[in-house]
């Protein structure tokens, strides 16, 4: 135990570069229901089980959807289409929009949950909040995914280096 607190401190700048580099999917988190909507975009979304079927999204508990997560204790992930990097935008509060506001310039639909789908999203993952893993400034939200819906004619939006992004070239295949 000794040996990790001697170790030298990652520069925050230096983190950040580093994980620039990783491709990811975008996708808009969407929460709560009515003048209570709001939403947040994000690149950290994984799967974390097939058996149970389930996601993980982190999420900044300084963030104006961390109190509205807590409270509905359901979120939809919206993975987006090549396309839809205005919606991305929006969400991301580049626009100064914040709240319901988000949810303007893109059409939507509601789920059985209760919580907002995008319309023509690559995928939509309907989940409720099994579990909260606090660490450090953000939260690890465990959803159990309660439906799915998914398109197989489109572009997903990517995000690398700092920038949205298109899939392009053939895909690589292994012998």
């Amino acid at each position: 135990m000794e040996e990790l607190a001697t170790r030298s401190i990652v520069d925050q700048s230096a983190f950040k570069l580093s994980m620039r580099q990783l491709a990811g999917a975008v996708s808009v988190i969407t929460v709560g229901e009515g003048d209570e909507r709001t939403g947040f975009t994000a690149t950290s979304v994984s799967s974390l089980s097939a058996e149970a079927p389930s996601v993980i999204v982190s999420l900044n508990r300084g963030s104006s959807s961390w109190p509205v997560v807590e409270r509905y204790r359901r979120f939809c992930v919206n993975v987006l289409t090549a396309n839809q990097w205005h919606v991305a935008q929006s969400f991301a509060g580049f626009d100064g929009r914040r709240g319901v506001e988000r949810y303007e310039d893109a059409q939507w639909y509601r789920l059985s949950t209760g919580t907002a789908a995008l319309t023509d999203a690559l995928t939509v993952l309907d989940c409720e909040l099994e579990t909260v893993l606090n660490h450090h400034s953000h939260a690890i939200l465990i959803g159990r995914v309660c439906a799915i819906e998914t398109r197989e004619d489109v572009e997903p939006l990517l995000y690398w280096r700092g920038g949205y992004r298109r899939l392009s070239g053939e895909a690589v295949t292994c012998p």
